[in-house]
């Protein structure tokens, strides 16, 4: 870069500086006046009386919340779309990304959103509310972008957070119910009881319930955790896992459930077909055996026995 062109570019932002309004002056020269700040590239020409800020996100917080008055007073006179309109807005979004990256230090620890994450997010609801915002409220714009920021993060989490999806209704039915639940642990000395949460949320004990079950899916713990707790109600490090206790399919289930069936289907027999059943499956006669005890040929017995077997495995098969 040439001297000339030095110097003209700190013209600019000197002359930038002297036409700010009175009382946000000093906060325009501060960062008109620092090259980290501004750099020592030109500003470009259709700026207006806006400073030309080169680098937004160093500029100091205090000095930031002055800029910000300017460039928001500028913003509302400005046309949308040209480049002046987009370099004041994106300004302000970048001088103020620290009141993103503040917000979002209150859920670094929260769920299994990732931090890049939640910035981005809460970026999101900073943009809303520089899009929102209104000089004439005489509002700070922190106290206003602050609401826009934590809501939009909140909303991330609320959307993203829930290891198995429920309806809306339920997840803020959650949050009322640790509220109200820590509250009369602290008034009852103990925890409240289903029917001392419905009545003081005003719902029924059902809703009551299903909040609570509901609120088993936020999250979902590994089937390697250890199943035991300590005295203190954290999961143990050492013995059996959640994986060692799960159950698996019990072949003997089938034949309980054919049982089950079954037993209906033996009631509408006659007296002689149950005996029949008795001897030939639960005493283990032989058919010879069977038809000496009635006084039948044993090919008597093998049709009646075919015969009843295929009434029964008929309604066994029935699909009601």
């Amino acid at each position: 870069m040439t001297t000339h062109t030095a110097r003209t570019a700190g013209a600019e932002r000197a002359e930038s500086a002297r036409s700010a309004p009175a009382g946000r002056g000093a906060a325009v020269k501060a960062v008109a006046g620092q090259d980290e700040l501004t750099g020592t590239g030109p500003a470009p020409s259709d700026l207006g009386d806006l400073p030309w800020i080169e680098d937004a996100g160093k500029v100091a917080p205090t000095d930031a919340r002055e800029l910000s008055r300017l460039f928001f007073d500028r913003l509302q006179v400005l046309e949308e779309g040209t480049p002046a309109h987009q370099y004041a807005r994106n300004t302000l979004i970048e001088m103020n990304l620290s009141l993103v990256r503040f917000a979002a230090g209150r859920f670094r620890n929260r769920g299994s959103g990732d931090m890049e994450d939640i910035v981005q997010v809460g970026t999101i609801g900073l943009i809303k509310a520089i899009d929102r915002f209104d000089l004439s409220r005489e509002v700070e714009f922190t106290s206003f972008a602050v609401p826009y920021i934590t809501g939009e993060i909140k909303r991330f989490f609320r959307d993203t957070s829930w290891a198995v999806h429920v309806p809306r209704r339920l997840q803020e039915l959650r949050v009322d119910i640790a509220k109200t639940k820590e509250a009369l642990a602290g008034e009852l000395d103990r925890d409240p009881t289903v029917p001392e949460l419905a009545e003081h949320l005003g719902l029924s004990e059902e809703e009551v319930t299903e909040g609570i079950v509901a609120a088993n899916g936020y999250t979902a713990g590994s089937l390697d955790m250890p199943a035991a707790t300590t005295d203190s109600g954290q999961h143990s490090t050492t013995g059996r896992t959640f994986a060692d206790v799960l159950g698996s399919p019990d072949p003997a289930m089938e034949t309980v459930e054919n049982l089950h069936a079954l037993a209906p289907l033996l009631g509408d027999l006659d007296k002689r077909e149950r005996r029949i059943i008795d001897m030939r499956f639960g005493q283990e006669m032989t058919q010879s055996q069977i038809g000496a005890e009635l006084g039948i040929s044993q090919m008597h017995v093998s049709r009646l026995i075919s015969r009843i077997l295929h009434r029964l495995r008929d309604g066994m098969t029935i699909e009601e």
